[in-house]
């Protein structure tokens, strides 16, 4: 049997299928301590003969398989979580083939291979949600350099009307600095939630013009054959066409290949299980080519 574990900084999903994706068992509890959430997803996993996992977790982690802290959540804001050695505690319980990935690297894979990107050489995926984080997928392999991408931390130029100094504890007004959820409301009075913002508020227009600049960079220097946009932002219904137009407009035809803006950039296909779907195809790749 195939396992998946999605990793997330609020909850954890746990799926098992057998070798076609059939799925056979799944559960979901809140991310606590390591300690207890790793006993919740083993406790689930002893139900069932796995044979392989597949793991997309939430970051920063350590991909570098030559570093010593392969396999690590490194310097995450959930301080239990911190320089916690993931990959190692899973492989103590079960000696199987594990991939180990970002839990958008594992979304980037489940469209590539079951959603809107199945029939493309090449997808982007891009969560905007508490944080903002993309996976490139071509050809089937997941693009890592000396580590994983973070492409919530570009830089994306001031729009006019946003004086918004920045979330990011990092870099102040970086992409996920102007975009996140919690960035989003942050510009309105305590207890605002991003999902009770009229559609025809401004800032809608604001969040759509950083997230259209940020895919026009991304598609200029990746080029990819698709883009997908989800995330708890992206619930809001009039934003995807938005940054479609706003893209469309920031492109001017340059790019004589790319299709339509609003066939180029897409929501998942998979909805929600994206990054879970993921990880059980990551688990079957691991196991075929163990």
């Amino acid at each position: 049997m195939l396992a998946g574990i999605e990793a997330g900084g609020t909850k954890f999903n746990c799926i098992v299928s057998d070798h076609d994706l059939n799925i056979l068992g799944q559960s979901q509890f809140p991310t606590t301590t390591p300690e207890e959430t790793m006993a919740n997803v083993f406790e689930f996993f002893s139900n069932y003969d796995i044979e392989a996992i597949g793991i997309g977790s939430f970051g920063p982690i350590d991909v570098n398989v030559d570093s010593p802290t392969y396999g690590y959540i490194t310097n995450t804001p959930k301080i239990a979580w911190q320089n916690f050695a993931f990959l190692d505690t899973v492989k103590a319980q079960y000696n199987v083939p594990i991939f180990w990935t970002t839990d958008v690297n594992a979304s980037a894979v489940g469209e590539y291979e079951l959603g809107v990107a199945q029939d493309q050489a090449s997808c982007l995926y891009l969560t905007f949600g508490t944080g903002v984080g993309g996976g490139f997928v071509k050809d089937g392999k997941i693009h890592t350099g000396m580590s994983h991408l973070e492409m919530g931390h570009i830089y994306v130029k001031r729009h006019t009307d946003d004086h918004y100094a920045g979330h990011c504890p990092f870099h102040n007004d970086c992409l996920e600095g102007l975009v996140c959820g919690p960035a989003i409301e942050d510009r309105f009075p305590k207890g605002t939630k991003a999902k009770d913002i009229p559609q025809t508020d401004l800032i809608w227009d604001v969040v759509a013009d950083y997230i259209a600049q940020a895919l026009n960079n991304y598609m200029l220097t990746l080029m990819p054959n698709r883009i997908i946009i989800g995330g708890g932002v992206l619930h809001q219904d009039s934003l995807l066409e938005r940054i479609q137009i706003k893209f469309q407009e920031l492109v001017n035809d340059y790019v004589a290949a790319l299709p339509e803006a609003t066939e180029y950039i897409q929501k998942p296909g998979l909805g929600d299980d994206a990054g879970l779907l993921g990880c059980l195809c990551l688990a079957k790749a691991s196991l075929e080519n163990y």
